[in-house]
């Protein structure tokens, strides 16, 4: 029986079909639109939205498990109508999916960033206005919507990455540009706080544990090595060659500056890489995480070195990087 990832073509999703793939599995790989990362993989290509709930009902026939992996990244602060209507909406289409099909199980990929300080309940926001990042506020709801299901007629676990970095990365990611900076000293500066870094490969290897090990309802955390953001500039330019940021400025002051100075990069026509958003993604210390990712799933995350020297030996051979500036 197949397997399908949804979101095949993103960053979790691609590194998770070619996981899947290393182990022999049979792949359906949903996409939206863009095919260009499977391109040469021995996989089924099917392009659906997740708005279309008849179309995934189609696309899940036949699934022993379904990774649900597509999701719309947002780092705006406030409301956005795309997020809540790709990460809540679409997970409700993806598990009434899953039941029509008779799924055996979902894992439903969700983020570290929707639990509170103790690294274990859910979030809680503020009522009235939307406040808060909109991802993470979408995605808190995406998750009450599985494991409500879960509580009832539906096998699901799922996972919650924290800051995810790593090769493949086709977009690039987030994350990614950040490195691709860095290595071309486009960076002048880096910003106070830090996140728990997990290397995208870990990720697909603890979200396929989780599909066979994993127990019904449980979320399993999926964190990595805690680094300020001035740490990890230091060990990413190490790797590539360069010198780091000089400057680390606060991040009170950085958020202060955020709004303008992400309106002039836009009015340049580029993606500015710290935001509101973003800022808010670091932290000032590590929190706890729930230990049984390492003896459920028997996640043990890789050196960030590696992860580092990974990236950047695969951005130089997609092109996007120039060889000599990496060290050797």
């Amino acid at each position: 029986m197949a397997v399908v990832v949804t979101g095949a073509s993103g960053h979790v999703g691609g590194a998770l079909v070619r996981a899947l793939l290393a182990e022999g599995a049979s792949v359906r790989a949903l996409v939206r639109s863009d095919v260009r990362p499977l391109a040469g993989l021995d996989v089924e290509v099917v392009r659906v939205d997740v708005a279309d709930r008849e179309g995934l009902g189609r696309a899940f026939r036949g699934a022993e498990v379904v990774y649900h992996a597509a999701a719309q990244i947002s780092l705006e602060v406030g409301p956005d109508a795309a997020a809540d209507a790709v990460n809540v909406c679409g997970t409700r289409h993806v598990v009434d999916a899953c039941r029509g099909a008779g799924v055996r199980r979902l894992v439903h990929f969700s983020t570290a960033q929707a639990l509170g300080e103790d690294g274990r309940e859910l979030r809680r926001f503020p009522d009235g206005p939307r406040q808060g990042l909109a991802y993470d506020r979408s995605k808190v709801d995406a998750e009450r919507v599985v494991l409500e299901g879960a509580a009832t007629d539906l096998d699901a676990v799922v996972v919650s990455p924290c800051a995810v970095v790593g090769p493949p990365d086709h977009k690039p990611s987030y994350m990614g540009r950040v490195l691709l900076w860095l290595a071309r000293r486009r960076l002048p500066a880096t910003v106070a706080g830090g996140q728990s870094w997990v290397d995208v490969r870990d990720v697909a290897l603890a979200a396929m544990a989780a599909a066979r090990v994993g127990v019904r309802g449980e979320r399993y955390v999926i964190g990595g090595h805690w680094l300020p953001l001035a740490e990890l500039a230091v060990l990413a330019c190490r790797a590539a060659g360069v010198a780091p940021p000089p400057f680390r400025v606060p991040r009170a002051l950085a958020s202060a500056f955020a709004p303008a100075v992400a309106t002039v990069l836009r009015g340049l026509g580029h993606d500015p890489l710290f935001t509101r958003g973003s800022l808010e993604q670091l932290q000032d210390r590590p929190r706890p995480l729930d230990a049984r990712a390492g003896s459920v799933l028997g996640h043990r995350p890789r050196p960030i070195e590696t992860t580092l020297a990974d990236a950047y030996a695969w951005f130089e051979a997609q092109g996007l990087l120039a060889p000599q500036r990496r060290a050797r």
